[in-house]
């Protein structure tokens, strides 16, 4: 195909335009830039202007567990001028199998802090911010109007949602993927250019349809080759070169080394995305679900239950802990269930902490949904986790 014929299938082609980061962003690149991103300059298509391309773009990851591990790795590596992570998970001994970008040292650390962290460690000259909390109705359009592309590397139905329509309502690109065991799915949703997630799938999924990794297993390389898929798809995003996967869903099947690809259409019959007051009901819904009883410092020295459970790693457990409590980590929770803590022989109120209180909430919401928990017996989370026993107990 001739350089004419190229670039009139380009302008045909949704898929290809021009990159969305303004010529008015792009600057000249340094001497020090030059040497460091050097492979790029080599590539055609890529060339001083793709590199300045994605010095100057802005990112939002949402999510730094399996999927964001490698999507934040490469995107910093590639150059990308700023990286924003949001995440409200902390860093489990679990984890460590499949995100690369942890490591034993931040057990029991904010996953997006974690994150940014590695990422200065590769650059110490990267801009990067850490956001550690949930991405939700109330700072979605925002976060996604100040990024030019946005990756969702979330973990739940809810967000995903929540991601598309933000995407939508602001125009903004979202590169999507999923995993699941041995396989993913990888697509880019790019508002007026192709369909989005709402035209492949119409309905928000109950919570519970899909295992999740705890309980159905993942292959860490999968998540490895998921999530790099991902950062290229951003980077042709940001640079305008190839052909994104927009109007496609690719899926991989590592058992059989095998990709294919579905072609995807916008529903003509469905009604653009204005609000996120339809998602905020099933945010809100997890968010309720995810509620659990919890007890306070004051409370539970004034009363210690029958038990109490430190469900962090052992080698935060190092550092210190509570005076008259057990062992048991969350890992073993979350894969047992009951059965974990049975032979504990707890009876009345027990209580479970960590270090801030996140891993406790998972923990104790695991055991109430357990049909094995005994009646009678009532499990709470205690607010801070150990960080605040520290601050008020250690050093008042």
């Amino acid at each position: 195909m001739s350089g004419e014929d190229a670039a009139g299938q380009a302008a045909a082609d949704p898929a290809h335009s021009a990159p969305p980061i303004p010529a008015e962003r792009l600057r000249p690149l340094s001497p020090a830039e030059s040497a460091r991103y050097a492979r790029h300059l080599t590539l055609g298509e890529v060339g001083a202007r793709g590199q300045q391309a994605l010095r100057a773009a802005r990112v939002l990851v949402v999510g730094a567990g399996g999927l964001g591990a490698p999507i934040i790795q490469y995107l910093a590596a590639a150059g990308v001028g700023h990286l924003s992570i949001i995440d409200d998970d902390v860093v489990e001994l679990s984890n460590l199998q499949r995100q690369v970008i942890h490591r034993e040292e931040d057990l029991g650390r904010p996953k997006a802090e974690s994150a940014r962290d590695a990422v200065l460690r590769l650059d110490h000259r990267a801009s990067v911010r850490a956001l550690p909390e949930r991405l939700g109705p109330e700072n979605a359009l925002p976060l996604f109007e100040e990024h030019d592309v946005v990756l969702d590397g979330a973990d739940n139905f809810a967000t995903r949602y929540l991601s598309s329509d933000a995407a939508e309502i602001t125009g903004t690109p979202l590169v999507w993927g999923t995993i699941s065991q041995f396989s993913g799915q990888v697509s880019v949703f790019a508002p007026g250019r192709g369909p989005m997630l709402r035209d492949l799938y119409p309905d928000i999924p109950p919570a519970d349809s899909v295992p999740s990794c705890a309980a159905g297993g993942v292959l860490g390389a999968v998540v490895g080759q998921v999530g790099a898929l991902m950062a290229v798809e951003a980077i042709k995003l940001i640079t305008g070169i190839g052909r994104p996967a927009i109007g496609r869903l690719l899926l991989l099947d590592a058992l059989a080394a095998t990709q294919r690809e579905l072609r995807v259409e916008r529903d003509p019959g469905r009604p653009a995305v204005e609000t996120l007051h339809e998602v905020a009901a099933a945010c809100g819904t997890a968010a309720a679900a995810g509620s659990v009883p919890s007890i306070s410092l004051a409370e539970l020295l004034d009363g210690p239950p029958e038990l109490l459970l430190d469900i962090r790693e052992p080698a935060e457990r190092a550092g210190g802990h509570l005076p008259g409590d057990r062992a048991l980590p969350l890992g073993r929770i979350l894969e047992e269930g009951w059965a974990a803590v049975a032979p504990l022989a707890p009876q009345g109120r027990m209580v479970l902490y960590c270090r801030s209180g996140a891993r406790s909430e998972r923990a104790v919401r695991r055991l109430l949904a357990d049909p094995a928990l005994p009646a009678g017996i009532d499990v709470r989370s205690l607010s801070g986790g150990y960080l605040g026993y520290e601050a008020t107990t250690l050093h008042p």
